[in-house]
């Protein structure tokens, strides 16, 4: 993307945004990417980076751990795979064996359902592989803590077992000198020393002498002298010549396995490029979180249509101010180019202004935006901007001739796929002179089709607004009754600059601000009042509008909500219905089947028996049982209507109820576990299990 002038992305300050990011990398490449972020024009290219960092950021929000948590920076060690001859150490092998371990749990993150819900994070490794090589031929030479292998080659594990032996012959021939010299007093230390790599033994300073062995040095007080003794002089020689020998086969070894890896260099070299790349998304997915950052939907033509936009940087000031911070919303589209905004100064134009540049800027990066998700952005080819003093020393440049000289490269370069933002437009000359050139300037950007925004305080680009084809007005919202700024865009009318309005509020004397409207023109002077009437208007009607809307979304809830139980309770019923229905029917399969199996005994009995009287009586008892059923139920229900059950034991005299028939009598007599009842004229003996305490209930008033 082109962009003018050379600090256009510092003016809407680009630059904090490229800091942040940066601070969210971990990797030196991340950081990298970060401090070289371009802003591109190719929609697809935009689209699949704001489509990895939407991913990653979906990830996050989720919980799913995305595996790349190792931070390798492995530029020298790669650099040295290059090298024909180089040699690694283990401690580098194993960081190269740790970043192939890293794209392996890359590659199996992505299983064949993530491949297609994540396909923007799956691209970046698309054209690569895991080598499960590269860590064998690590792991057959080193072990876990980077060392070499006894078994790497035949070579080293012969001259690894002589070296065992070796330095287990000296320890024994050594403790038994030291035990010796401890014996004879000689000893200034009972624990071994060692001295440019050979064993010796600590003596006291006078005694050296009596020691046969070769001197290595003394201490610092000259108090005691570090000796070799004799015996160990030879097997000192044998270990350390083994240990040189081992040293080489070492060197050997690893300098085989370092030209063994130069083989995969460009595969590794891509596996620290990956990691990096990742690194970076999820940089831009943490600063999304932190700014609130959403995936617009993108357009292929020239278009910015805003919905809740906040400046990303006053997002996070306001935040930790713990202050509210107002969003923008506002259009421009091929019918409505070009956005003249007005207003009281310090109401909100510039950041409104470098809102717009700084998302467009930020878009086109590849980095979310905070806005809401059905904003709808386009993508521009050149970004110009003109915001302050840019007059120049070097060049002897006036303010206004700066500015002009600005306003000559919009004119000259500007077309369909132009965002300009132009502060102060015609400022820093005569107010009719300026504003003469400054509706020229807007109808040549205009007539080429260019996409801006222009803030201003003159009344006839705001009147102008009105005429020409693609530039509408808008004004930032000003409380008149407490003097403050509502930093709120209200599109389609222009504002007021509350010159006259500011100055009663704070004071000024009333004879000075007449004399200033005798001065002003009157047509103008009415026409400012006439807008400054106009926008308290709006705002009024906004007032009232939120209102009506909050009414109306409360109704809707109170509707819903009446439905919802209205709903749950037909359920209810239809369901309490069908269980008693489906009951009903699962008694009655259940009695015909056991009727049709009973019957089908009474057949066979009745083929088999010649005593076919008894039949008939089992056959009648069979299917009039479940009349005598539906009776006793009716009994039930009568007595359980007038009598109610009590709990204690049966005594003689007590009102009870036999289980069995549901019949209420009174006990005369209790003999052992069965007790006579009398019901009616008729004493029953009855088992007292099946006997129930009960009294009459109460009759309601």
């Amino acid at each position: 993307m082109k962009y003018f002038p050379e600090s256009a992305l510092v003016q809407l300050e680009f630059d904090k945004v490229k800091t942040l990011l940066q601070e969210h990398c971990k990797t030196e490449l991340g950081k990298q990417m970060a401090e070289e972020l371009r802003l591109h024009t190719h929609i697809d290219y935009v689209r699949t980076a704001l489509q990895q960092v939407h991913e990653y950021k979906q990830l996050v929000l989720i919980q799913v751990h995305f595996p790349n948590d190792y931070v390798l920076n492995l530029r020298q060690e790669l650099r040295l795979l290059e090298i024909q001859g180089a040699v690694l150490t283990g401690e580098q092998f194993m960081l190269i064996r740790k970043l192939a371990e890293s794209m392996h749990s890359i590659v199996r993150f992505f299983d064949a359902d993530r491949r297609v819900t994540y396909a923007a994070l799956h691209g970046v490794i698309a054209h690569t592989h895991y080598e499960k090589k590269i860590v064998t031929l690590i792991d057959d030479v080193l072990d876990e803590a980077g060392q070499v292998r006894d078994n790497a080659t035949p070579e080293l594990a012969k001259l690894r077992t002589q070296l065992f032996r070796k330095r287990t012959e000296l320890r024994r021939v050594f403790e038994r000198i030291l035990s010796k010299l401890q014996k004879q007093g000689y000893l200034a230390d009972i624990e071994e020393s060692f001295l440019n790599g050979r064993r010796v033994v600590a003596i006291f300073a006078e005694q050296k002498r009596m020691v046969k062995g070769i001197l290595h040095g003394e201490s610092d007080t000259r108090r005691t002298a570090f000796l070799e003794p004799e015996e160990t002089i030879q097997l000192n020689n044998e270990v350390h010549s083994l240990e040189r020998d081992e040293q080489r086969e070492v060197y050997r070894i690893l300098r085989t396995l370092t030209a063994e890896l130069a083989q995969h260099h460009g595969l590794l070299s891509g596996y620290h490029d990956i990691l990096g790349t990742y690194d970076f998304i999820r940089a831009k997915a943490r600063l999304a979180l932190d700014i609130n950052g959403n995936f617009p939907m993108l357009m292929p033509h020239a278009q910015v249509h805003l919905v809740e936009a906040y400046h990303p940087l006053l997002l996070l000031y306001n935040r930790k101010q713990n202050k509210p911070t107002i969003p923008v919303s506002l259009t421009l589209d091929k019918d409505n180019h070009i956005l003249v905004i007005s207003g009281p100064n310090a109401g909100g134009k510039t950041v409104t202004l470098k809102t717009v540049g700084l998302i467009q800027l930020m878009l086109q990066a590849g980095l979310l935006v905070p806005v809401h998700p059905t904003s709808q952005l386009g993508i521009f080819r050149q970004v110009m901007i003109h915001i302050g003093d840019t007059q120049s020393l070097e060049f002897e440049l006036s303010t206004y001739s700066s500015h002009l000289k600005n306003m000559k490269h919009f004119m000259e370069n500007a077309n369909g796929r132009t965002l300009f933002f132009i502060d102060e437009l015609g400022s820093g000359s005569d107010p009719n002179l300026g504003g003469a050139f400054a509706e020229v300037i807007m109808e040549e950007l205009a007539r080429k089709h260019a996409f801006g925004i222009v803030t201003t305080h003159y009344l006839n680009l705001k009147i102008m607004a009105g005429k020409v084809k693609g530039i509408i007005n808008a004004a930032m919202g000003f409380d008149e009754q407490n003097l403050l700024p509502m930093y709120k865009l209200l599109v389609g009318k222009p504002g007021s600059s509350y010159t006259f309005s500011i100055a009663q509020r704070i004071g000024l004397d009333q004879g000075l601000i007449n004399r200033a409207r005798k001065l002003v023109d009157e047509g103008h002077f009415r026409l400012d009042k006439l807008l400054n009437k106009a926008e308290q208007d709006l705002q009024r009607v906004e007032s009232r509008e939120k209102e009506l809307q909050k009414l109306m979304k409360e109704n809707e809830k109170l509707k819903k909500e009446y439905e919802i139980l209205s709903d749950k309770e037909r359920v209810q019923q239809a369901y309490t219905l069908q269980k008693l229905q489906n009951k009903i029917k699962e008694e009655d399969i259940s009695y015909l089947k056991d009727m049709e199996r009973k019957l089908k005994q009474i057949v066979i009995e009745w083929k088999r028996t010649d005593d076919k009287q008894k039949v008939i009586k089992q056959a009648e008892a069979l299917l009039f049982n479940r009349k005598s059923q539906a009776i006793n139920e009716k009994i039930k229900k009568k007595v359980q209507d007038r009598f109610e059950e009590m709990k204690g034991e049966v005594k003689t005299g007590d009102q009870v109820k036999i289980r069995t028939n549901n019949q209420v009598g009174k006990v005369n007599e209790l003999r052992g576990k069965t007790a006579v009842v009398q019901i009616g004229n008729i004493p029953i003996q009855v088992k007292i299990s099946d006997l129930v305490l009960v009294q009459e209930r109460q009759k309601a008033e």
